[in-house]
């Protein structure tokens, strides 16, 4: 069975919260189903582990959030998606992307994702509108740009930092990241505290390397302020689709469009671009078996 993989800490006083996560199967599962290359592997990997702690946040298990980021760059849009239940699943438009590394040596994901684009944050929290908060992004790391998110659309200052480490061989070697929040009265002696602790902290992959936990993560980051863990859960890379979604979908369309499909093509191919699934269903053994009085017909 696997292990709980997210942690949610607090300060003793309960000014500042902590949300931390070892992404590295989700990742390496992202990889596997996408077969993307090193850079969109990070890019792909960044996101899908900050929707991991986002996802944490949200109130209800019936509650989702995608987020979305559409940069102008080369790997086209990236988008992950997250339910309360901690089922996580990821696209991106281009997953094979060459670029030369950055200067410093690290993979280019700014210049993979772009920075001419936003970050779009979707909540369903199944009211009859979403939520949606867009901000411009800053410089495409991903990182950076859910720490912007934060700061407009919800006004919590935050501190989020990612890591995605691939081997040569393009196989993950580890992933995770952390996000820092301050709460409303945070006095300004702990915000210089926290900012000087986090300021000494290396990369989260490096930690990882280092062979350093998410809970190691957690006393780094919140070293003096008495941090406890409030919870702990797993989050897994799981696509929600099946062959009875894609049945029901095309029935919601109604029978004469379902119609109109079977004669252009008796088998419709549906495919899912979260996890590579290509499902095929026969329309005239849908029409067949159609109920005469059903109240998706739409003559």
């Amino acid at each position: 069975m696997a292990q709980d993989n997210l942690l949610r800490g607090i300060s003793e006083n309960g000014g500042i919260v902590f949300y931390g996560v070892d992404s590295t199967d989700i990742v390496r599962e992202m990889e596997r189903v996408h077969k993307t290359s090193a850079v969109t592997t990070a890019a792909l990997g960044r996101l899908l582990t900050a929707a991991a702690m986002m996802g944490a946040m949200l109130k209800s298990r019936k509650d989702s959030m995608t987020l979305q980021i559409k940069g102008g760059g080369p790997a086209g849009r990236l988008m992950a998606v997250v339910d309360g239940d901690g089922h996580l699943k990821g696209y991106v438009q281009n997953p094979v992307v060459e670029l030369p590394p950055r200067a410093d040596g690290h993979l280019d994901v700014g210049g993979a994702v772009g920075h001419d684009g936003t970050l779009d944050v979707i909540r369903d929290l199944g009211l009859r509108e979403p939520y949606i908060g867009q901000v411009p992004l800053v410089s495409g790391e991903i990182a950076e740009d859910v720490t912007r998110y934060f700061a407009i659309s919800e006004q919590t200052p935050t501190v989020c930092a990612l890591g995605v480490l691939v081997n040569e061989d393009l196989s993950v070697r580890c992933a995770g990241g952390f996000i820092v929040q301050l709460l409303p009265g945070a006095l300004e002696s702990e915000i210089v505290q926290l900012e000087k602790n986090i300021a000494a902290m290396p990369s989260v992959t490096s930690m990882m390397e280092q062979g350093k936990t998410v809970k190691d993560m957690l006393d780094m980051a919140l070293d003096t302020f008495a941090p406890e863990v409030l919870d702990t859960s797993l989050v897994e890379y799981q696509c929600d689709c099946s062959e009875d979604r894609v049945r029901r979908m095309l029935k919601s369309l109604g029978k004469k469009e379902v119609e109109n499909l079977r004669n252009e093509d008796p088998v419709a191919e549906v495919y899912c671009q979260f996890c590579d699934k290509t499902y095929r269903v026969d329309l005239d053994e849908m029409l067949k078996n159609w109920p005469d009085n059903d109240e998706n017909k739409k003559d």
